[in-house]
């Protein structure tokens, strides 16, 4: 979907379109459907779609309709999904580009989802804001995203550590520290 935004749709091809709009959820229908449903507007004809299930789209709505459970899923997906941000966005920080936050960010990049995290993720959201992640969470692209960054936080849970430094988070702070000093001190033009 964000290809499809930033290329164009013809660039990005109607199958991974319709792949794009079920992974969404939109309407409900799956990939083969969306693919009917674009071919059909290619041949300039009426795409037959279930126009009453528009109104499901909405986040009042779904949030309305949704259970105790799903919003309590929705929750948990929306406030690790910020711890897993912050880990993603660090690395523009000068954050030690080490194995394991590597690995934390692949899901995301895999995905194409950063652009998607960007706009859900807010370190003090409004009203507003909160209800469109927790809808944005209610299962969907965004809870297997959570199972993909949950999966390779199991596999190693020493996220912060330099391989080989044996001082551990303390040495993979040390580290970013230098990195950052390094690069806000001034450059002389007079240095030797």
């Amino acid at each position: 979907m964000v290809a499809a935004l930033g290329l164009g749709p013809q660039r990005v091809g109607a199958e991974a379109l319709a792949e794009g709009f079920a992974s969404l959820g939109m309407l409900g229908l799956t990939a083969e459907d969306w693919a009917q449903v674009l071919g059909a507007s290619e041949r300039g004809e009426a795409p037959t779609l279930p126009w009453e299930r528009l109104g499901e789209m909405d986040g009042l709505e779904q949030m309305q309709r949704a259970g105790d459970e799903e919003l309590v899923r929705a929750r948990t997906v929306l406030i690790s999904l910020r711890s897993f941000y912050a880990i993603y966005m660090l690395h523009g920080l000068f954050m030690p580009d080490t194995p394991r936050p590597a690995a934390m960010r692949a899901p995301i990049d895999a995905r194409g989802l950063g652009p998607v995290l960007d706009r859900i993720i807010s370190l003090s959201p409004t009203h507003r804001q909160c209800a469109e992640g927790l809808t944005a969470c209610l299962g969907g692209i965004l809870d297997e995203l959570y199972e993909a960054l949950m999966e390779q936080l199991a596999a190693d849970l020493c996220l912060f550590r330099i391989p080989g430094d044996e001082h551990g988070a303390a040495g993979f702070i040390d580290t970013w520290t230098r990195t950052l000093q390094e690069q806000t001190r001034p450059t002389s033009a007079h240095a030797p």
